[in-house]
């Protein structure tokens, strides 16, 4: 296989960063790289897939790794793992025999270990630069469930119809399920046995980064977990609490301790991001030096400051968005070239453990197994969205009462765009059609 055809494959079946924004994956592709890193850092407290899928297709997944280097001519492969996934590193380390190129990086247990700037420096010591890629340090990052996808499209030309998706927080029984794309996020509870609490609040994704969704939404490409919380939990709060409000408060209480920089991990690798001081400019109006504003570009929205370091638990990274989104609205670019100090001395005292996190969230008592469940959930119905990844959005190939089988090609995106074919998650009858959504029933 050569760099035409595995970026062909991707393409043409459909594969993005499964976690994340969702980067189509052959856009990465770049044989400037020297390095291949795979991300098993699984970055979130009660999230297990990915270390679960590595697992189970421990093989697959670095038989694929070693053919992605063999084409990008990459020196070595790194799988950067943390060291308490003790199942996982062992069958990593049972097949280490059968590549030479690859290797193991043991990860600290520390947030966000998985924000894949901290996962290059933890793994190469390399320091990707304030705005770049990590292409710019010869280093291209995949996670887990990514390569099992790309396996599954070389050996047996399958498309993404499914994710696996963890269950967890206020359900009778944890669990990791294997779902097709379009499923809704009710349905998947159900699965783990219904809720256990009045009126839950679902989140999709982490209890970092993660967001409040509908119980009627559905999975999609980057879907990693759904975590049934209490209306009254703490990462509910931070989440409903309204942009007015969190702007006075930090009129009123900030008093410029600085944690939120000191503890800010891209500002411990030399970033010229500081919290402390957006707040002080954005509380204040002022704006005779704009660079407090600016520099919210390389903040990385891992949410340490307003949800781990803050005493006056006080939002900057709330603020920070808002900020940063109006500045995008208005035309402003990632400033590039941007000067960066050298890696904090303190940086190695001031990470946060993945432990003290998890408890001052509140989520100890849910941070239990959540095995993983590997048969295909059938469900009668799915809607999958047109809008799944970075770039342009695929636009539907297919019409009202068409018949589909799975993996079939629903929606697809120009050649000249950055974007990558939709596919059919069940067999079954196309019964709606628009520009976000295509509905098929089994």
């Amino acid at each position: 296989m050569n760099f035409t055809d595995l970026s062909a494959v991707m393409r043409e079946n459909g594969i993005v960063g499964a976690g994340g924004a969702g980067f189509p994956s052959y856009a990465k592709l770049n044989k400037k790289a020297d390095t291949i890193l795979l991300n098993c850092a699984e970055c979130e407290p009660l999230l297990k897939l990915h270390r679960q899928v590595m697992e189970k297709y421990a093989f697959e997944i670095m038989s694929t790794l070693a053919q992605i280097a063999d084409v990008l001519e990459a020196k070595q492969v790194i799988i950067a793992i943390k060291g308490s996934y003790r199942a996982a590193v062992e069958a990593v380390q049972a097949n280490l025999a059968s590549f030479q190129n690859i290797q193991i990086g043991i990860l600290p247990e520390i947030y966000p270990a998985g924000d894949e700037v901290i996962t290059i420096y933890e793994t190469t010591k390399r320091v990707v630069p304030p705005g770049s890629l990590p292409i710019e340090v010869g280093v291209i990052v995949y996670n887990v469930e990514t390569i099992y996808n790309v396996y599954r499209a070389i050996r047996d030309a399958q498309p993404v119809t499914y994710k696996y998706i963890t269950i967890a927080g206020e359900v009778k029984t944890p669990v990791t399920l294997k779902a097709p794309l379009g499923m809704t996020y009710k349905e998947l509870v159900e699965q783990a046995g219904g809720t256990t609490v009045e009126d839950p609040v679902f989140i999709g994704g982490g209890p970092m980064t993660g967001r409040i969704v509908n119980a009627y939404d559905t999975v999609t490409k980057t879907s990693n977990a759904v975590l049934v919380m209490p209306k009254n939990a703490f990462i509910v709060l931070k989440r409903t609490s309204h942009i007015r409000i969190d702007m006075k408060r930090a009129m009123a209480a900030c008093c410029q301790c600085q944690m939120c920089t000191d503890l800010c991990p891209r500002h411990l690798l030399g970033h010229p991001i500081e919290p402390h001081k957006f707040m002080r400019s954005a509380t204040s109006g002022v704006t005779k030096d704009v660079s407090p504003y600016i520099n919210t570009m390389f903040c990385s929205q891992c949410g340490l400051c307003e949800m781990f370091s803050c005493v006056q638990s006080l939002s900057p990274r709330t603020l920070i968005r808002e900020c940063k989104t109006g500045l995008q609205k208005n035309g402003v670019s990632v400033p590039k070239g941007t000067p960066m100090k050298t890696v904090s001395l303190e940086r190695d005292y001031r990470r946060v453990p993945m432990e003290r996190l998890t408890a001052r969230l509140g989520l100890v008592k849910y941070n239990v197994p959540a095995p993983l469940k590997d048969e295909l959930l059938e469900p009668k119905t799915v809607k999958i969205l047109l809008a799944q990844h970075i770039g342009t959005p695929a636009k539907a190939v297919v019409q009202v009462g068409d018949i589909v089988v799975t993996g079939q090609v629903i929606g697809r995106v120009d050649s000249e765009k950055l974007g990558v074919n939709l596919h059919a998650s069940i067999d079954g009858t196309i019964i709606d059609v628009n520009e976000k959504f295509i509905t098929i029933q089994r």
